[in-house]
């Protein structure tokens, strides 16, 4: 089993780290992933500069890594398309530090690599520990060799990627996996004006996220109650009941 591994954080991230120890186990580990964080870059991809790819020695000897001055998506695009020598049996994107929860997956860039090697045929998990302070990575990570296992043996079907979010809590203390939807989670944000030290105003952006009345059943609401929640995703946007209704609409030209 040949395994591409990547994330939004860095290469030199915790999680992706313990990512590649507990995969490393289940097959074949290549690492490419961006030279510093680039957490809610979406699925940018860079096209007017180049791209440079830089072999790393971080994962020991034994795993090829490449830390790229790109996005997630540019990481996965490169790795497939350039890197490696054949294409993967799947891509692991992760560990992410903090939350990819409801509308979160639209900013993130952990999910939007997971995407990206979606659109180019290959399996694909994102994975993030729903926390930004709590350091301990071996439950998500034993939950990533599982789920490398049921991946390889039952597949993915077309467009799906999958969405995990595991609680920041010990093995003991979580209550189960749950397959389920996306809850809706947005951002109050607020601006702060500020001077720079030549008298110049810029904004520095805090948002809050403030989730909106979900249901017990949607993935925000089960981490919260400790569940490791698993999401099938799809980037098939079309809203297909609203095609009738706009074809009713007179246009003129």
């Amino acid at each position: 089993m040949l395994i591409l591994v990547t994330n939004d954080d860095g290469i030199t991230a915790a999680g992706i780290k313990a990512l590649v120890d507990s995969l490393k186990n289940k097959g074949e580990v290549v690492v490419v992933a961006p030279e510093r964080e680039r957490s809610a870059v979406g699925h940018a991809i860079t096209m007017h500069k180049p791209l440079r790819a830089n072999r790393v020695p971080y994962f020991g000897g034994e795993i090829k890594a490449w830390s790229v001055n790109g996005t997630p998506s540019d990481c996965v695009k490169l790795g497939i398309e350039a890197l490696m020598d054949r294409k993967p049996d799947m891509v692991f994107s992760g560990i992410n530090r903090g939350p990819n929860l409801g509308s979160d997956v639209l900013y993130s860039g952990t999910v939007s690599a997971a995407i990206e090697a979606v659109m180019l045929g290959v399996p694909a998990a994102a994975l993030s520990l729903a926390s930004y302070d709590y350091e301990d990575y071996s439950v998500a990570s034993g939950f990533a060799f599982s789920l490398a296992e049921n991946i390889y043996r039952e597949g993915l079907d077309g467009d799906t990627l999958l969405n995990v979010n595991v609680p920041c809590v010990p093995g003991d203390k979580v209550k189960g996996v749950r397959v389920t939807r996306l809850g809706t989670r947005r951002y109050k944000n607020s601006f702060e004006a500020r001077l720079d030290p030549r008298g110049q105003e810029y904004y520095w952006m805090s948002g809050e996220a403030v989730d909106e009345k979900n249901g017990s059943d949607c993935d925000i609401s089960l981490v919260a109650e400790n569940y490791i929640t698993i999401t099938p995703v799809h980037f098939e946007l079309t809203r297909f009941d609203y095609i009738d209704k706009l074809n009713r609409w007179r246009f003129e030209l």
